[in-house]
């Protein structure tokens, strides 16, 4: 199960095919599927204006996926811009040097000491997976808000970029395994500042029980499953952050009941460190194994490793300069970064009437895909509603390069291709 951290929100290798349907390519995977997904397109589809380095192909888990079976200019069902195509196959948990994967395998490391040979580990499935995989293999209901356009990359009506590691439970659990951790690179649409990127990283640990498991200990199933799953991710926490005060609070999620999230006392303030449970029985009995039970638990990556390499942005995690990269080694983790320069910020507002299709996710795709990781911050400072009724917002746009100082003429340009594309694409009024 995996929450949506870093940005929070909800919770074998996939072989790829390109099949024909309807003379329309699309991807697909061994088993058939359908959805309910909350369908309705974002954005009005206009042919795409060239914002950013285009990437003709990509590898995905040895697997070569040419741009345009991911992103589709004239078709209004896919929203997937160039910016997030050329993300597919980085798979920087698999850096031994970087952040991301310094705690992967952090992670690797507790499990491997405590758990020896249970947990298998799968790190190179595919992030292109079914809507099925996504949400309805995870209980997510058919009308909630993750499965909307303006939340969720989708290649089709019937295929997505995975939002959380949890697409590949169901068929990991048909395969037979039973006790393993999924790590990988999901997608998701969301707001700009330092905490938030389209890209992130998670990982999800997934453990069945049998019954003579519980038998032996005397104790109803649920709470069986409840007191392993705590006292195993008590240990993880204080394998990664020492001897911390620790808490947990009851919470919700679909997927699970009864639910929960951990936080710790680090750095004088409480901080959420994953979220976890016992796995609802739909999941387990649509896999077959309608007498056991199981837990789950989710973490991003990032969230733990701005907070234990002191990392203010998280737009520096795919930065190639060498005064990031430099810092990190094999196996040091907690090392703390050293910034290596402050550029200045520069800010630009832009103010227009809204009409009723407007999301603030759309408009932030809008700038992403202008300005790439030259934009630090997007944020609302001002909405109003006149006489007629006619809504406005006002929105402070922060550019700043994490490797150079920006020229005013730069930034105009930006800021100018920002304007026309808001009007062009969001049916808005600029103010």
């Amino acid at each position: 199960m995996t929450i949506f951290s870093v940005q929070s929100t909800i919770f074998s290798r996939a072989s790829v095919v390109l099949l024909s349907s309807n003379g329309l390519k699309r991807f697909s995977f061994a088993s058939s599927f359908s959805s309910n997904a909350v369908y309705s397109s974002p954005l009005p589809k206009t042919k795409k204006r060239r914002c950013y380095p285009i990437v003709s192909a990509v590898d995905i888990a040895g697997v070569t996926i040419a741009r345009n079976d991911v992103v589709r200019d004239d078709d209004p069902t896919n929203n997937v811009p160039d910016s997030i195509f050329s993300k597919l196959g980085m798979q920087l948990h698999r850096r031994d040097k970087h952040p991301i994967g310094i705690i992967k395998n952090a992670i690797y490391d507790y499990f491997d000491s405590n758990y020896a040979k249970e947990f298998e580990k799968f790190e190179d499935l595919s992030p292109i997976v079914s809507t099925k995989q996504n949400f309805d293999d995870v209980l997510v209901p058919a009308d909630h808000v993750s499965r909307s356009l303006n939340d969720t990359y989708y290649v089709d009506p019937q295929t997505v970029l995975r939002c959380h590691t949890s697409a590949h439970q169901a068929e990991l659990l048909r395969k037979g395994h039973r006790r393993f951790l999924v790590t990988g690179d999901v997608y998701r649409r969301d707001s700009i500042d330092a905490t938030h990127y389209p890209v992130f990283h998670q990982m999800e640990g997934f453990c069945v029980f049998s019954p003579e498991d519980w038998n032996e200990s005397d104790i109803d199933s649920t709470l069986h499953a409840a007191e392993d799953l705590k006292k195993c991710l008590e240990g993880l926490a204080r394998h990664l952050f020492g001897a911390v005060e620790m808490r947990w609070v009851d919470t919700y999620f679909p997927f699970t009941n009864p639910s929960f999230e951990l936080e710790i006392y680090f750095k004088e303030d409480w901080l959420e460190v994953l979220g976890c449970g016992v796995t609802e029985q739909g999941i387990l009995k649509q896999s077959g194994l309608d007498n056991n039970v199981a837990w789950a638990f989710g973490l991003g990556l990032e969230r733990l490793a701005m907070v234990l390499f002191d990392i203010p942005d998280i737009r520096l995690f795919w930065s190639s300069d060498e005064r990031f990269t430099s810092q990190f080694g094999k196996g040091e983790l907690g090392v703390k970064f050293k910034p290596f320069s402050k550029y200045p910020p520069c800010y630009k507002d832009i103010s227009f009437w809204i009409s009723d299709s407007f999301t603030e996710n759309n408009f932030c795709e809008v700038v992403r895909g202008i300005a790439g990781d030259l934009v630090e911050e997007v944020k609302l400072i001002d909405n109003f509603t006149n006489k007629k009724g006619m809504t406005s917002h006002c929105y402070r746009i922060v550019f700043r390069s994490m490797e150079r100082s920006l020229t005013d003429e730069e930034v105009n340009n930006l800021q100018s291709k920002v304007r026309d594309e808001v009007q062009r694409k969001l049916n808005v009024e600029l103010r």
